[in-house]
This record gives C-alpha cells, sequence and structure tokens, in this order.
C-alpha cells in the first residue's frame, strides 16, 4: 500500500491525534530503518527511547517467538513465569521491594501516583516546571505544561508545580504532601538534567515529611544514561521508581517499582489491569535487561555521549548542548528545529525528534557504534549547512 493511500485512509478513519512525517517505514535492523522505496534511515530517536537496543534485536526477537509459541496471554488472575521472574530482576537491579506491571510509563505513573494518595489520603502531589509524566488524567495532572493540560481541565486536584529547584521544593513540601514526582533528566522539555542539590533537597524534605519520592525514569532510566538507572548517578535513592518505553525493547510494557516502604501499600482489589504483565511482553523485558545489564554496553554508552555532546557542540548554529550518555538536546541559536528535523529526515536520512520550536533530540539506540556517531553527525551537519544556504 502506498503512502498516499495510507494517508488517505488516516484522513477518513483516524483520529488526527498524531502529525506524522510523509515516511512509511516497513523494516529496521539495529539503527538502520528503511522506508517502502528502500530507502535507508539512520535511526536517532528510536521510536522515543523505545527501541533501545536497535530494531529487531536476535535476543528479544528470538524471546518474543518463543513465548508467543508457548503462551500469549491468560491475564493476571493466574501466575505466570515471565512476569514473575521480571519483577524479581527489577526490584533486584533497583530498590528491592515489590513491582506492579502497566502497559505504559503514563500507567506505570497512575499506579505510583496511587500508591502515594493511598499511604497518605488526601495527601497533595508535589512535581516540577518542564516535567511530563504523561497523558492520562493523573499524570497529566502532574505534568505543569499548560498545552498539554487546558484542553482537558479541570483536572485532579491536589497538584502543585514548582520551581526546578531546591529552594522551591523544599518550600513546597509539607506535612500535606503525599509524594514528590521527577524525572531526574526531563525528556519531553528538552534534556534538562536535574543538578543533584535538588534532588537531594528532594530526597530531604520527603524524608522529614513522611512523603514518597518518585522517579519517573521511563525515558531516561534502563541504560539510557549510561548506568542502569539514572538515579544511580546522584546517589539519591526514590521510594519508587516508574520504568516503561525500553523495557519491553518494542512491546508495551510499565513497571513501577516499589521500595520496602510502599511495597505492600496496594491490596488486590486497588488498581489493576487487564493486559499488563503478559507473558509475551515480560519474555521480551527479560531479554532487554540481560542485555542492558552489561558493564561494557554502558561504558559504552558514557563514553559515546561524551564524544557526542563535545562533537554536537562545534556544529554550526548550535548554541547549547546538554544530556548525559545517549540522551542528548542541541538548542539551535535561530530557532527553526521542526524543520531541521524534517530536513534531516526527508533529506539526510536522519531521524530526529524536534522538542520545542528551538531545541531537538538525539536518542540513538544504545548498541550504536562509533561508526553510526560519526555518521549522523556528518548528516546533520549537512542538515545545519542547507539552512544557512
Amino acid at each position: 500500500m502506498s503512502l498516499e493511500q495510507l494517508q488517505a485512509l488516516e484522513r477518513e478513519h483516524v483520529v488526527p491525534a498524531y502529525a506524522r512525517a510523509p515516511v512509511q517505514f516497513v523494516r529496521g535492523e539495529g539503527a538502520r530503518l528503511w522506508d517502502a522505496d528502500g530507502v535507508e534511515y539512520l535511526d536517532f530517536q528510536s521510536g522515543l527511547a523505545v527501541t533501545s537496543l536497535g530494531h529487531g534485536h536476535p535476543a528479544v526477537v528470538a524471546a518474543i517467538s518463543a513465548q508467543a509459541a508457548r503462551l500469549i496471554h491468560v491475564g493476571n488472575l493466574f501466575y505466570t513465569q515471565p512476569g514473575m521472574r521480571l519483577a524479581q530482576r527489577l526490584a533486584a537491579s533497583s530498590l528491592g521491594g515489590k513491582v506492579h506491571f502497566a502497559n505504559s510509563g503514563t500507567e506505570a505513573n497512575e499506579a505510583a501516583l496511587k500508591v502515594a494518595r493511598k499511604a497518605k489520603q488526601g495527601g497533595t502531589i508535589i512535581s516540577v516546571h518542564r516535567g511530563f509524566h504523561g497523558r492520562t488524567y493523573g499524570s497529566l495532572s502532574a505534568t505543569p505544561q499548560e498545552s498539554k493540560q487546558a484542553p482537558f481541565a479541570p483536572l485532579v486536584p491536589g497538584f502543585h508545580a514548582v520551581a526546578p529547584t531546591a529552594a522551591a521544593i523544599d518550600a513546597a513540601v509539607d506535612d500535606r504532601t503525599a509524594a514528590v514526582i521527577l524525572e531526574p533528566i526531563q525528556g519531553e522539555s528538552g534534556v534538562w538534567v536535574l543538578d543533584d542539590e535538588l534532588l537531594h533537597a528532594a530526597r530531604a524534605a520527603c524524608d522529614e515529611h513522611e512523603a514518597a519520592l518518585i522517579y519517573d525514569e521511563v525515558q531516561c532510566g534502563l541504560g539510557r544514561t549510561g548506568t542502569l538507572w539514572a538515579y544511580e548517578d546522584a546517589g539519591v535513592v526514590p521510594d519508587m521508581l516508574t520504568s516503561a518505553k525500553a523495557l519491553g525493547g518494542g512491546l508495551p510494557i510499565g513497571a513501577l517499582i516499589c521500595g520496602p516502604r510502599y511495597a505492600d501499600v496496594l491490596e488486590p482489589g486497588d488498581h489493576g489491569s487487564t493486559f499488563a504483565g503478559g507473558p509475551v511482553a515480560c519474555a521480551a523485558a527479560l531479554a532487554v535487561l540481560d542485555v542492558v545489564e552489561d558493564r561494557d554496553l554502558l561504558a559504552r554508552v558514557r563514553a559515546l555521549g561524551e564524544r557526542l555532546l563535545d562533537e554536537l557542540a562545534r556544529l554550526p548554529g548550535v548554541s547549547a548542548v546538554r544530556g548525559r550518555g545517549l540522551m542528548l538536546a542541541c538548542d539551535l541559536a535561530a530557532g527553526g528545529a521542526p524543520e531541521l528535523v524534517r530536513r534531516a529526515l526527508l533529506a539526510q536520512r536522519l531521524v530526529l525528534n524536534a522538542t520545542g520550536p528551538a531545541t531537538f533530540r538525539l536518542l540513538p539506540p544504545l548498541t550504536i557504534t562509533g561508526d553510526d556517531a560519526d555518521e549522523a553527525l556528518a548528516r546533520l551537519r549537512t542538515a545545519l549547512a542547507s539552512a544557512g544556504s
């Protein structure tokens, strides 16, 4: 089916919730994608940090295929081995405690917020500006972005956003606070790394007022920043941690990891999901962990990230770079990031993502090589040069 036919079907039958680029991808391998005409692209977006091991990673494909041939779904009224094993692996690799499965990052955050509210009923939730936690009502209420919230008001009461500073967190948290929710590195707004002072202040305030510290690592976790979990860099351990995106290697799965203090807050009937923790998605996630927990891979992510930060800062028109590991963003002095991303896609066959009028984001697979990085920089340099010509 041609691109034009797909666009016609979309116009007639698909709710217009997405602004799609005019490309139909039909195949992927590693850091490469191919369109319907057989043209090859270099993927430095990874499906918005989902395909972190690249497309069609052999271990993930094998796990999915083997599990799908055995059992696809039975629901959470019964046991399956992949779900129990995955919960054990996630807890052991992070906070200890226990795991609740979901289907996405926003659902994992909803579960975290419900745990916090049940633990301190009627308590308020504190988030920080530039944060993004999802689009369902609870997670949207914790996402202080006017363009995303305003069309769907009124939102859930009891949510308050403050500036991303230690002083603002310290002033906002009190005995009424049920939880503080933060992305250690804010992805959707343009890869803003929260400073260690803020994270330590949030931990201290939550301890003082018996509130939960929730880290949203939906985008920045699972090796993306060069450590398995982003919280490891500052050494500030949260009470709850949410994961999704990269966890399933491309399949939809989310997880709330509760440390010991919050592990038994939920009881049967408090929360649930028909599809969450299904055996195929959990089998895929176990394969992902097998790869991402490798220390050599994580060291390579850190080294390549530092190299890319240095090289990106040298590109024409780039006024600032930031990030950690392979979660990076560039600001353009003259703006025009959406136009640059479109030009890079259509003319240079480089897949990027714009997070705002002046900012584009790079989220390549964690498995990219140095040659892949060089090629992406060359294509990006050409796209930037054509903008000024």
